[in-house]
């Protein structure tokens, strides 16, 4: 029996994710606290192994085991920037002839894999540049952008009526927020009671039964669903690179000089604003994990539970605030929001501190989810496709180079002040906050997005006559 339900795949997806990003952090520093040091850290029980005494020699290898930590991480995000910024490209292209279940199979057995070597490694204590290889294999199939990518494009094809698309995935959106935030919250209690091998081990069982559903369970969405073009025989890789380039091009070429700016403005704002969001998420581990915080896995679990919360509070705030003000303004109450929550993030000394932060980063999901509502309204039905596809290949390759970046600057400063980092992504969410109020004066020059469609079309119908 087929399912035309992608949200469980979603699900299971969010869930890895959300268990593997910190438990993969605190594995690499346990083993590299291991090797800088003479004993070992108790990962998972309630005791932080961390001195809050500058003077002390613990204090001194905490900071060098940071910046090697830190290192890695940039090392483990590079290795898989290329493979899985092409893997991204190519099968979301491909996923037009092909049928967005094929980027999902792809990009869950390389999850899969990664999964399955992480026990292992574990298990049996091989070396940990072997983590690297990993991560450049598993890239090959994608990742979860690709994976997401390809269900949003799943439930678009399913859902023509442009209110129902809005409603489910508004609702996805809350489902996302609410799984990953009670994986956060227990993430410091599977790695206490199970340990890194099992607690891996459950990451690989729960990526393999995502990837029976989606081959056995999930059905395929009518062709008709599709372009005409679509279902025709699918091209090779070199036509799908060159099929994709030219559409992309062709959604700026086709555009008049104010909406290709405004295009241009909103995608700036967006990306920016993603740069500094996913780029300072893995940070906020390393920071948690160094004095004067000194955090354990649970308290970890807590901090991530509570961020992962911004998902339900944004879908909240985006309702209300739906009624009150204009898609724009709700950017910019995210914006200012998340700016203040970063600021307040670089001078946290103290738990309660650091805990009350998240309450600042309510809205952090709004600005995302607003922009990518705003752009999909400046580009015609017919380009809504190339849109997203172009949207997830920028986030691919952005969040790779984001997590990279702060990665880097982090290690550099810690040693002499550990909030650098979020104070300088304060002051980058300058940018997407120039861009929207650049895209707020384009807009009111020349009306709403949908006449500013309208100018286009007529200006290509007099083109052809």
């Amino acid at each position: 029996m087929e399912v035309f339900l992608v949200e469980p795949a979603i699900l299971l997806s969010a869930f890895a994710m959300t268990l593997s990003t910190p438990l993969t952090t605190q594995y690499v520093y346990k083993r590299i606290w291991d090797q800088t040091s003479n004993f070992s850290v108790a990962f998972g029980s309630n005791v932080s192994q961390c001195d809050k005494n500058t003077s002390s020699p613990i204090f001194i290898l905490q900071e060098e085991v940071q910046k090697k930590v830190s290192l890695f991480s940039l090392q483990m995000e590079l290795s898989g920037l290329i493979p899985g910024m092409v893997s991204t490209f190519i099968l979301l292209s491909l996923s037009d002839h092909q049928g967005r279940k094929l980027p999902m199979v792809l990009s869950a057995v390389g999850s899969l894999a990664t999964s399955a070597w992480l026990c292992l490694l574990a298990y049996f204590s091989w070396p940990l540049e072997l983590l690297i290889a990993s991560s450049f294999v598993g890239a090959l199939g994608g990742n979860y952008t690709t994976f997401w990518g390809a269900c949003f494009a799943y439930i678009v094809d399913q859902c023509p009526d442009e209110k129902r698309r809005t409603i489910r995935i508004a609702i996805l959106d809350l489902l996302i927020g609410l799984v990953t935030g009670l994986t956060a919250l227990s993430s410091g209690y599977f790695l206490g009671a199970l340990g890194f091998v099992w607690a891996f081990l459950v990451i690989a069982l729960a990526v393999a039964m995502n990837l029976f559903y989606v081959v056995f369970i999930l059905g395929t969405p009518a062709r008709e669903a599709l372009p005409p073009q679509a279902q025709g025989a699918a091209p090779s890789c070199g036509e799908a690179f060159r099929g994709l380039l030219s559409r992309t091009s062709a959604l700026f070429q086709n555009a008049s000089g104010h909406r290709r700016l405004l295009l241009c403005l909103l995608l700036l704002a967006m990306m920016s604003y993603f740069f500094v969001v996913v780029g300072t998420s893995p940070v906020f581990v390393l920071f948690e994990l160094d004095a004067p915080l000194c955090w354990d896995a649970v308290y970890i679990g807590y901090g991530a539970a509570l961020g992962s919360a911004t998902f339900v509070s944004s879908f909240l705030g985006i309702w209300a605030f739906s009624y009150c003000m204009e898609d724009i303004h709700m950017a910019f109450v995210g914006l200012a929001t998340t700016m203040g929550g970063m600021v307040m993030t670089a001078f946290s000394r103290v738990t309660w501190m650091m805990l009350s932060v998240r309450l600042l980063f309510l809205f952090l999901v709004v600005p995302l989810s607003v922009l990518r509502s705003m752009l999909s309204k400046v580009v015609s039905a017919s380009e809504q496709g190339i849109l997203f596809a172009c949207i997830s290949v920028l986030e691919t390759l952005g969040g790779v180079i984001a997590i990279s970046a702060f990665n880097g600057i982090y290690s550099a400063t810690v040693a002499w002040y550990p909030g650098f980092t979020f104070l300088l992504s304060a002051a980058l969410l300058l940018v997407p906050a120039v861009s929207l109020c650049a895209a707020k004066c384009v807009g009111q020059s020349r009306g709403s997005y949908a006449l500013l469609i309208q100018e286009d079309a007529a200006e290509g119908d007099e083109t052809d006559k």
